[in-house]
């Protein structure tokens, strides 16, 4: 019988080796939901970078308050070549959050059954 602590360290090797490694392999092409709201427009290059013409939801978006954040895009530090840390280090900070969670929600519980 594998224990529960083994189980959540190959869990947690699975995970970082999808994450580091498997993120490679993504897409560049816009998802349904970006390919869904750019319909009816034409990017163009102008002096300022690139932009939209035309007619559609795009247009009205406006850039996240995050976007200049660290991991940003999934690179790290606008650098595509490290996608695959970017998703190591996502998973980690995903692990971290949950465990932590779990460890309080534990923690009140038995606080709460022990008299």
């Amino acid at each position: 019988m594998i224990s529960l602590r083994r189980f959540l360290i190959g869990f947690a090797l699975v995970a970082l080796l999808v994450a580091g490694a498997v993120s490679y392999l993504a897409s560049s092409s816009p998802d349904g939901l970006d390919a869904a709201t750019t319909r009816g427009c034409e990017t163009v290059e102008t002096d300022n970078g690139e932009a939209l013409v035309g007619d559609c939801i795009a247009r009205n978006a406006s850039a996240h308050h995050l976007s200049d954040s660290p991991l940003a895009d999934y690179t790290v530090g606008g650098r595509a070549h490290l996608t695959g840390v970017a998703g190591v280090i996502g998973a980690t900070a995903t692990f971290a959050v949950a465990g932590g969670l779990f460890w309080l929600l534990a923690r009140a519980r038995c606080n709460r059954t022990s008299p």
